[in-house]
């Protein structure tokens, strides 16, 4: 089998997985990374997200082949992402919604945290000042086996805020 050739967090690398393969298995299988989880396999409660060329996509049913030529992020490179965008230095950084959620307490089990980052990430990358209505628009369809809903949403209210005075 031909080895594919992706961009994953910045980085190439080149995998052996059929074309049809869904992506959550080559990120964790092949690549070893782990933000991305299975949960439901069937791209309903956002375990398995990831960006793709900066959008929010459900790995667990995305083919392999879908994503060449494109730029994949995983929860493990959005704090390079954000840095890179902002003109910083990239490496050791999380993302200011990483951050906030550390400091906040937000996530309980784990079971939500990387659909939640990935896709609070994608709604801070263009939207600088969210409301909670947006912020919980953009979660929706993202499931919290803890039901700690309100205290994600303030953490990304809070990433930001600091977003915006310069994190």
């Amino acid at each position: 089998m031909q080895a594919t050739a992706l961009q994953i967090n910045g980085h190439a690398h080149a995998v052996r997985s059929s074309a049809d393969t869904p992506l959550l298995y080559v990120l964790s299988d092949e690549l070893g990374l782990k933000g991305p989880r299975f949960g439901c396999g069937l791209a309903q409660c956002g375990s398995c997200s990831v960006l793709v060329d900066g959008v929010e996509m459900r790995s667990c049913v995305t083919p392999l082949s879908f994503v060449q030529g494109k730029q994949v992020t995983t929860l493990e490179g959005l704090g390079a992402l954000h840095a890179r965008s902002k003109g910083r230095a990239v490496s050791g950084t999380l993302h200011p919604l990483q951050d906030a959620m550390i400091e906040l307490q937000s996530p309980q089990c784990g079971y939500c945290y990387n659909g939640m980052v990935v896709k609070g990430a994608e709604l801070l990358s263009s939207n600088s000042k969210p409301s909670v209505q947006d912020v919980r628009t953009a979660l929706a369809g993202h499931l919290c086996r803890c039901g700690t809903y309100q205290e994600i949403t303030d953490a990304v209210l809070h990433a930001a805020a600091a977003m915006r005075s310069g994190a």
